[in-house]
């Protein structure tokens, strides 16, 4: 009789080959977290810190819920150049909001855009509509179908999110 096949993205034992990797870096990941938000750094008190952060990273990893989407250390790279552009377009519709509230002249046109998204995965599509309601003028709905629902303050706007710069830059982000 033949054996079973494995699960996809298994290594034929039932579990994840990064699984170690991803549990390593959630460590690091906490650790920091929580030694730049206490500030202690007494040996009492660092020991304490880190029983804590390897207990919540073994029930994590006893509750099996660590995997490439919940802790995506494989878009650290390229999540250093996607971040500055995000970065620059939250300023510049910052700009555009506040002279559109502050100026009785520039249109306010709310409006309403169905957006394709071209991602992939689950994780590129909420990086995408995450990425639109950061910001300032545009909000995210709904997600259904690779179909992103979004509000935008004005007709710009819209336009400027259909014109799809962001949905490519997520969609690169996400590639590799």
């Amino acid at each position: 009789m033949p054996s079973e096949p494995s699960q996809s993205g298994t290594n034929g034992q039932g579990r994840r080959p990064d699984r170690a990797a991803h549990s390593a870096a959630l460590l690091v990941a906490m650790l920091a977290t929580w030694l730049l938000l206490s500030g202690y750094f007494e040996a009492f008190l660092l020991t304490l810190g880190a029983m804590s952060c390897v207990l919540v990273v073994a029930i994590a990893r006893r509750m099996d819920v660590i995997d490439r989407e919940s802790f995506p250390i494989h878009l650290t790279a390229r999540l250093l150049t996607y971040w500055p552009w995000l970065l620059k377009e939250i300023w510049l519709a910052a700009v555009d909001v506040t002279k559109r509230v502050l100026s009785p002249r520039m249109p306010i046109s709310p409006t309403l855009i169905d957006l394709e998204a071209t991602q992939r995965s689950d994780l590129g599509q909420v990086i995408y509509a995450n990425s639109i309601t950061l910001t300032p003028g545009t909000y995210t709905i709904r997600i259904h179908e690779n179909r992103i629902l979004v509000h935008a303050l004005s007709r710009e706007g819209a336009e400027s999110l259909a014109g799809g710069d962001m949905d490519r830059r997520v969609t690169a982000l996400e590639a590799g």
